[in-house]
């Protein structure tokens, strides 16, 4: 018959005594592991009755191991170093590998969604997780793995790889060109003022406007603060497709659409703005988070060029 073996002294006596030994102080163990001195005290107490030998000599103002004790913290410390070790393996092998990336409604609508197919299959073990933000949140306070900023929303403390240059025109669908050049040729610059401007108010990111567009391609007369107005991106291209008006395109966010003949762009000019939409993170990146943003800066330098 197999004998039985002797039960162990609790996690928390062991902890305790570790930490007092570790930091030769009861009062610095009990302020690491949030307990009361009084509560290490009894806990070493408690081991050394289990053990039937003083751990510690204790002086009025220090405390100092045994020679039982400094053989016992030895085991002690390597045991509990296994068991911690072996708690983090199994909680990362357990662990769903997720990556969560911050982008707004219309980057996730226009450029991410038809790309997600591509990464899923590419790789299917990696839990993308995307949260859309009508405002540029912090990731490091939200502890949000990654996200897509535009220029003036990149905080100092965000490391940064570039996604697209922005790049902008107008754009509108083949209807409503045709309604305006009844020949469906492209307008010059200043024929955009025949049609009507579907303006976009950002409530809280700084982007270009109609009259800054207007005014880096040339018109005469830049757009007036008329027309349609929304404050949804994504409402305002749907509007477009509708044969509303014409907006402004970003070019990576709408330049399959342009290239599928979804829409097109009335004048063959763009304005490069000189700002960058960018990649970025705090700290350091895990596996997945890398694989990531990696995927996202490879498919960002196949966005189609400019004509």
């Amino acid at each position: 018959m197999q004998k039985r073996q002797e039960p162990l002294p609790s996690s928390a006596s062991l902890e305790a005594f570790e930490a007092a030994a570790r930091l030769g102080s009861f009062t610095r163990a009990a302020q690491e592991l949030r307990m009361t001195q009084a509560a290490i005290s009894y806990a070493v107490k408690n081991l050394e009755g289990i053990i039937g030998a003083p751990l510690f000599r204790r002086d009025h103002r220090q405390i100092q191991l045994t020679e039982i004790g400094e053989r016992f913290f030895t085991d002690v410390s390597v045991g509990l170093s296994h068991i911690r070790q072996s708690i983090k393996t199994a909680r990362n092998h357990q662990a769903p590998r997720q990556v969560t990336l911050s982008v707004s409604t219309a980057l996730a609508s226009f450029w991410l969604l038809p790309r997600l197919a591509d990464f899923r299959s590419r790789f299917p073990e990696i839990d993308l997780r995307v949260q859309t933000t009508d405002r540029d949140i912090d990731i490091q306070s939200e502890a949000i793995s990654l996200g897509v900023r535009y220029g003036a929303g990149i905080l100092p403390h965000y490391k940064q790889k570039l996604l697209a240059p922005e790049i902008i025109y107008p754009v509108c669908s083949k209807s409503y060109l045709d309604s305006l050049s009844p020949k469906g040729e492209q307008l010059t610059v200043d024929e955009l003022a025949l049609g009507t401007f579907i303006h976009l108010e950002e409530p809280f990111r700084p982007c270009p406007t109609w009259r800054d567009l207007g005014i880096s391609l040339g018109m005469k007369s830049p757009p007036a603060d008329i027309g349609l107005r929304m404050n949804d991106y994504t409402v305002v291209i749907q509007a477009v497709l509708e044969g509303q008006g014409l907006a402004i395109g970003w070019h990576h966010l709408l330049g399959r659409l342009v290239d599928t003949g979804a829409l097109v762009r009335p004048v063959n000019t763009y304005w490069n703005t000189g700002v960058e939409f960018c990649i970025v993170w705090v700290g350091e990146l895990g596996p997945d988070d890398l694989t990531v943003r990696d995927w996202l800066e490879e498919k960002g330098r196949l966005t189609p060029r400019i004509a």
